[in-house]
């Protein structure tokens, strides 16, 4: 309960400066949009499992993420813009493991996600025919739809450095929690014509709040999330449009 709190309180803030709580506090400064933009992007993306106890020699997973977006602008707020962003990804996430120098063994787990982050826009900068940036914050959800992993070298002879509760090691355990949740946040620009394209670059990290595998005093890992960072570039055009000046 206590990992759902930061999610809870973030989709809360989310949901009341979208849906104008504060409208009537801002009536006389805000200008209204009604901008809807839909595209689609991807990138690289870098994943280290958060696992406690620590895995040794933890590197970052490289992977790729694309999918769609939908972009609505509801407000201009003084030089703010007051935007609302979904979108449906496919990620990859998972982890890598290094081993002894001089080890013939390597390791490498995929986990396969279709994500949906929930995300607040404000962008600073120029609405339209010229470069804005903006910050995304919000709750994201995802679901494990696969895994895989590779392994390399001869294991017949392996012994773990160290035993976990049970004699398990994290090699011996598939995705336990398909459902996933957590809290994402990133800047980047975005580089529009008069006609209404966008194209955009990011970063952005995730911050998992949920496990993989089950977290219970039996259980070899008291935390396994995700942590992800997300390199992108996307491109969105207009299908609806304020005229400015009206």
């Amino acid at each position: 309960m206590k990992r759902l709190l930061p999610f809870f309180l973030m989709f809360v803030a989310q949901w009341s400066l979208l849906t104008g709580q504060y409208s009537k506090a801002f009536a006389q400064v805000g200008s209204p949009r009604t901008d809807l933009a839909i595209g689609g992007g991807g990138g690289f993306v870098m994943n280290r499992m958060q696992f406690s106890p620590s895995v040794f020699r933890q590197s970052f997973k490289n992977g790729m993420t694309m999918g769609f977006t939908a972009r609505y602008t509801c407000e201009k707020y003084f030089k703010m813009l007051c935007a609302f962003q979904v979108e449906i990804n496919y990620s990859q996430a998972g982890w890598k493991e290094k081993f002894d120098e001089g080890s013939t063994l390597s390791y490498q787990r995929t986990i396969h996600y279709i994500q949906i982050p929930l995300l607040a826009n404000l962008g600073f900068g120029r609405e339209r025919g010229g470069v804005k940036g903006f910050l995304v914050a919000g709750p994201q959800l995802g679901f494990c739809v696969g895994e895989s992993e590779s392994r390399g070298g001869d294991w017949s002879n392996y012994v773990p450095s160290r035993q976990l509760v049970g004699g398990l090691t994290q090699y011996d355990l598939e995705v336990q929690k398909k459902f996933e949740y957590g809290i994402a946040g990133g800047l980047g620009i975005d580089v529009s014509t008069r006609k209404g394209h966008h194209f955009l670059l990011e970063g952005r990290y995730f911050f998992g709040l949920s496990d993989i595998f089950s977290n219970t005093k039996k259980d070899p890992f008291g935390r396994s999330a995700n942590g992800t960072i997300y390199i992108k570039a996307s491109y969105l055009f207009d299908i609806v449009k304020t005229k400015i000046g009206q």
